[in-house]
């Protein structure tokens, strides 16, 4: 899983990569990773450059034929279909999975539509609804129903677990990026005493799983749900 070796300064990537590239190397490195635009989303380029990359949207559209649609459909239709849709997925996620979840769901609206009165083809109001049916949750709800400093939060834990590599941070470390947000949007910042409240607020919506001591700044927080749901709930409508 190419995801998982993601660190902040990528140098495990990188020689990893390099590796087949010296002379007389005799390696052959097979890398497979969830992310649909991996490279774009978070790799240098100097870590970029070693890589050879298949083409995304033919892959997936291999996927559909084999396990959305059953083998059953042309090819030039689900490589059609798996860019229009893998690109609404990489805006929201970049997750492969999410992709083939979405298709298929929106592949059972259709037939389920399709009892009711005359056969029809999957169209873009069946992919939207399958989704909001996959986005929609009350997690989902809460966060979008939250305070704008309870939501500052959240982007200040996306941001930090991107920083670090790692997914999981100090409430400290998280501040400093809220701090960081609060002043790129030219808000006032919080004090301690009001993070650490909207921390509390949080982990009590079991959005965050909070660390249970008396460390206050050192308590470790973790998201409850996925980046990509914290990530879809806030983005602009």
């Amino acid at each position: 899983q190419l995801d998982l070796l993601w660190t902040r300064k990528q140098n495990v990537m990188y020689n990893l990569f390099d590796w087949p590239t010296q002379k007389h190397s005799k390696l052959i490195i097979l890398a497979i990773a969830n992310t649909m635009d991996l490279p774009e989303r978070i790799m240098m380029n100097r870590v970029a450059s070693r890589l050879v990359c298949p083409s995304i949207h033919s892959s997936i559209a291999l996927l559909f034929c084999g396990q959305v649609w059953g083998g059953c459909c042309q090819l030039i239709l689900a490589k059609l279909f798996s860019q229009l849709v893998g690109n609404i997925v990489a805006a929201l996620s970049g997750d492969a999975r999410r992709c083939l979840d979405i298709c298929r769901r929106a592949t059972e609206i259709c037939e389920f539509s399709s009892q009711k009165r005359t056969p029809e083809i999957v169209r873009m109001a069946h992919v939207t609804e399958a989704i909001d049916e996959m986005f929609s949750s009350p997690y989902i709800n809460a966060i979008r129903n939250a305070s704008l400093h309870e939501q500052i939060f959240l982007k200040a834990i996306l941001a930090e677990f991107r920083r670090a590599g790692v997914e999981e941070a100090t409430v400290q470390q998280v501040y400093h990026q809220h701090v960081v947000l609060c002043r790129i949007e030219g808000m006032q910042s919080p004090t301690i005493s009001e993070i650490m409240a909207i921390c509390s607020r949080l982990g009590a919506c079991r959005l965050l799983l909070v660390e249970s001591s008396n460390k206050y700044l050192h308590m470790r927080v973790r998201l409850n749900i996925s980046q990509d749901d914290v990530m879809y709930a806030l983005r602009d409508e």
